[in-house]
């Protein structure tokens, strides 16, 4: 059951506050209209679409039969433009063989059997990336939800991942969840596309249950770990700290909480992009890339 703890105004304030800087930045960082389309890349990878049985999603893949598949894991309210538009796909393509697709009910991706927690997320993840391994291991590359994603498969697949580049993901220790909140985040994804059957609104609609999954899991398999967090002190960041009652510090401190167990674990902290470091600083997530593809 969800318990709705009721908010004073002035959380109120911070809630919204936070949903007019969500908006803003998703927005600015897209000139379509649907967010999730992919742009044109100089290496275009082949446009495939894979039938799950309940429904079928658009991956996107260049595919040499290099050493490790490199996958694309996009955060809430993305598809693949979201690696498309920085040229970290053009760059990568041309070392590695790379996989990026649109979740179930992104782009062309079809609306795929709810609920869309993080368990269903992963199960479509495990089936759309198997025709593609060939027996290979995986460099997972995840933003923000996708880190909880990515950590969900991993976990459940630990001889298939080779490692994995974590960009500010997310991290059930600093939210403070309530259903107030996550109905005021589905609203903005509502909003955003306009219709409660796209896959960001039936994303947000499960974010407590995925924060509660997310204390479930064990610690990450013990191989190459990179986290990338944002530090900078931007009004995007102090609102989100604020909505969830944390700092940049705690921020830190949960993505920390990723290294427990790993013996090659690197931290980052960046103070010059937000949360969408892989739009703002991508050459920052190129580096890493390709530091985890020389191991």
């Amino acid at each position: 059951m969800r318990t709705v703890i009721m908010k004073t105004s002035k959380n109120q304030m911070k809630i919204a506050m936070m949903a007019i800087m969500s908006i803003v930045f998703i927005t600015s960082c897209n000139n379509d209209d649907d967010i999730s389309q992919p742009n044109a890349s100089r290496n275009e990878p082949q446009q495939v679409s894979i039938n799950l049985g309940t429904h079928k999603l658009e991956t996107y893949n260049q595919i040499n039969n290099t050493e490790y598949l490199v996958v694309f894991e996009s955060g809430l309210g993305y598809g693949a433009f979201e690696w498309f538009t920085t040229g970290i796909v053009d760059e990568i393509g041309d070392l590695s063989d790379v996989l990026l697709y649109d979740r179930a009910g992104y782009n062309n991706s079809e609306i795929g059997p709810s609920p869309r927690d993080i368990e269903t997320l992963t199960s479509d993840l495990e089936m759309v990336v198997e025709p593609y391994l060939n027996g290979r291991k995986m460099i997972l590359v995840c933003h923000s939800l996708g880190g909880l994603i990515a950590r969900d498969y991993a976990i459940k697949n630990p001889d298939k991942v080779a490692s994995i580049l974590f960009i500010d993901p997310t991290h059930e220790s600093f939210h403070n969840l309530n259903q107030a909140k996550e109905d005021f985040v589905y609203e903005i994804y509502l909003g955003l596309f306009g219709t409660e059957n796209h896959g960001a609104p039936m994303e947000a609609r499960e974010l407590i249950e995925d924060d509660i999954y997310a204390t479930t899991l064990t610690d990450l398999p013990n191989i190459p770990i990179t986290v990338l967090t944002s530090m900078k002190q931007d009004q995007n960041n102090n609102d989100t700290d604020d909505l969830h009652e944390g700092t940049r510090q705690t921020w830190y401190e949960a993505h920390e909480e990723l290294g427990v167990g790993i013996s090659d674990f690197t931290h980052i902290s960046t103070v010059h992009s937000g949360h969408g470091i892989n739009f703002e600083e991508p050459s920052l997530v190129i580096e890493h890339i390709k530091i985890l593809l020389s191991k």
